[in-house]
């Protein structure tokens, strides 16, 4: 049975679609996905490419299409700083039958406000994420909340992670992949572009295309 939290994002068709010179469709990833709608697999899938690319526009948009906080955490979160996402683009979201609705977002750029939100409406005891090293933080958070299976989005989090600590983390999202989670994360790092089994996106002028590890521009010598 196929059970991954999302099959598929497709465009809607009767909703109005944003002018093609007004971001984020300026944006040719996001166009691609406005357009064609996206697969997602299950297991892990890597957004790979330059700054500018939209490999973190690419991860707000299915966030937000999904129902997450546009700057991280839950579905029920509640916290915002100055509002720049684009939003859901109507994006129509097509789930596995009995596929768990359990979602998660951690954007690197955005995690002290999120820490902050945490610290401030914990519901029970919570970490001190403010009183740890930013890898410390992610690593506490991101074991906190990834427990089970469900649809995790990780927006370059080897921003906040040494090499060990990316090893790590490679090691849990292993994990959680094999418990029946489905795993999108955007990164410049080639450790979590190896991740056992992950489907590669390289995303560019050209939009996204599936790619080889050892094809990649950040694997290259």
């Amino acid at each position: 049975m196929d059970r991954r939290p999302v099959r598929r994002l497709r465009p809607d068709p009767g909703a109005p679609r944003p002018p093609d010179d007004v971001w984020p469709l300026t944006v040719p990833a996001v166009a691609q996905v406005l357009r064609d709608g996206l697969e997602l697999p299950a297991g892990a899938t890597v957004l790979v490419g330059e700054n500018g690319s939209g490999k973190s526009t690419v991860l707000e948009v299915l966030a937000a299409a999904v129902g997450l906080n546009a700057e991280g955490g839950s579905a029920g979160a509640r916290h915002s700083t100055r509002r720049s996402e684009p939003g859901s683009l109507d994006l129509v979201v097509e789930r596995g039958p009995g596929a768990p609705r359990w979602a998660y977002f951690l954007r690197d750029e955005t995690l002290h406000g999120l820490y902050s939100y945490l610290e401030e409406n914990a519901g029970g005891p919570e970490p001190r994420f403010h009183e740890m090293s930013h890898g410390e933080g992610f690593l506490t958070l991101f074991g906190d909340r990834a427990t089970r299976a469900g649809l995790y989005l990780l927006d370059e989090p080897d921003a906040a992670l040494s090499f060990t600590a990316t090893l790590s983390l490679v090691l849990r999202l292993t994990e959680l992949v094999a418990d029946g989670a489905q795993v999108l994360i955007a990164t410049h790092s080639p450790v979590l572009a190896a991740l056992p089994g992950a489907h590669l996106l390289e995303v560019g002028t050209w939009g996204l295309r599936p790619a080889r590890w050892a094809d990649l521009e950040l694997t290259a010598n």
